[in-house]
């Protein structure tokens, strides 16, 4: 992305050099996805949109979505791979080759709505995932738990009216992009944030408000928008969260996960814009799945 962006390649070269550091390079099956295709991401996108996004990638240089949003030449390839992540996991464990996977991919996905690109999202990858449990493994129900600074509007836009899909969200609210209300649909859970909410408050928001979601939904499936930048060291976000608090995430989602959907969980790499914060939080998120 041009100038000091947030979205940067270093972001993901971070949470390498973690995973090798901490010993993890072999014990992790790794996976080179393949692009999504058009009739994958049709699922969640309008076509029109998809055309448009496809045309606008640019010969040389940037083109603006938005403000935030930005494609070079390599930008819609990049998406099309990072959706194709999510779906690759998904095959893995419903393969049984795979219990869980972690998706490390740029750019995220969880702003991007229906036919609007947003808050450096393009394709919405996680939905883009989910839908394919749906329809190619003709699951019964999933949930999507979303712990991003950010609401997950676009996925909360793609799924509003799916009853198949029941989304989780704790986010920093009032806050980009200014939705994340509580909704009257059962199968949308908004756990609003306060600025400065730290372990207690998210925790506390998982357990009172996500869990007995979870536990009425019975979802054969969990996916989750990974977002790291509720950290207290994060430029981009007001919130206090420390490596513990993803370790203690991951944990808590493996352990329902285990008792309630085989253990069947994909987490997508959405926000986290300190990159040295963002690599303790991944590895501390990923440890939790460890057997």
């Amino acid at each position: 992305m041009p100038g000091n962006h947030p979205e940067a390649p270093a972001r993901l070269d971070a949470i390498e050099k973690a995973l090798e550091a901490g010993g993890w390079g072999a014990r992790l099956l790794r996976e080179q996805a393949a692009p999504a295709d058009f009739a994958q991401l049709q699922r969640v996108h309008a076509t029109e949109y998809l055309r448009t996004l496809q045309s606008a990638s640019p010969a040389a240089g940037y083109h603006a979505l938005d403000p935030d949003t930005f494609m070079n030449q390599h930008t819609f390839e990049a998406a099309l791979l990072a959706a194709g992540a999510g779906i690759l996991g998904v095959d893995r464990i419903m393969q049984g080759r795979a219990a869980s996977a972690f998706c490390a991919v740029r750019p995220p996905g969880h702003h991007a709505r229906r036919a609007q690109a947003m808050g450096f999202c393009l394709i919405n990858n996680i939905a883009v995932a989910a839908m394919h449990a749906l329809e190619h493994y003709n699951l019964r129900r999933v949930a999507i738990l979303d712990f991003d600074v950010h609401h997950g509007n676009g996925t909360q836009d793609i799924f509003i009216n799916e009853q198949r899909v029941l989304f989780c969200s704790t986010h920093q609210h009032p806050f980009y992009p200014y939705t994340g209300e509580p909704v009257t649909a059962a199968h949308v859970i908004n756990a609003r944030l306060t600025a400065g909410s730290g372990s207690l408050e998210f925790r506390q928001a998982v357990l009172q408000e996500w869990m007995p979601a979870l536990e009425g939904f019975k979802p054969d499936f969990i996916f989750v928008s990974a977002g790291f930048d509720a950290h207290v060291d994060d430029p981009l976000g007001g919130l206090r969260f420390t490596e513990a608090d993803y370790g203690w995430i991951g944990a808590w989602i493996r352990g329902f996960a285990k008792v309630h959907c085989g253990g069947r969980v994909l987490s997508m790499l959405e926000g986290g814009y300190n990159v040295p914060a963002l690599a303790r939080s991944v590895m501390a998120y990923i440890q939790a799945f460890e057997d």
